[in-house]
């Protein structure tokens, strides 16, 4: 089984910042999250491995403030 990298592992961080920036740049709100959807499924495939998918999800939704329903 693979576990999830969460150390630094990008071999340039500021250029990848710069390109994920950039295929957003011109896009509206809709859009946008279209980019987002089709990258993380893309991601996911490559990833291949539930298990590290299911970690990555779970640390990326960790501390995230989720307002009470009414």
């Amino acid at each position: 089984m693979t576990t999830l990298n969460i150390e630094p592992n990008l071999a340039m961080p500021d250029d990848f910042y710069e390109t994920l920036i950039e295929a957003h740049r011109g896009l509206d709100l809709a859009q946008s999250q279209m980019v987002n959807a089709r990258l993380v499924l893309l991601l996911a495939n490559h990833i291949g491995d539930l298990d590290v998918l299911r970690e990555a999800m779970r640390r990326a939704r960790a501390h995230i403030d989720i307002p009470a329903s009414d």
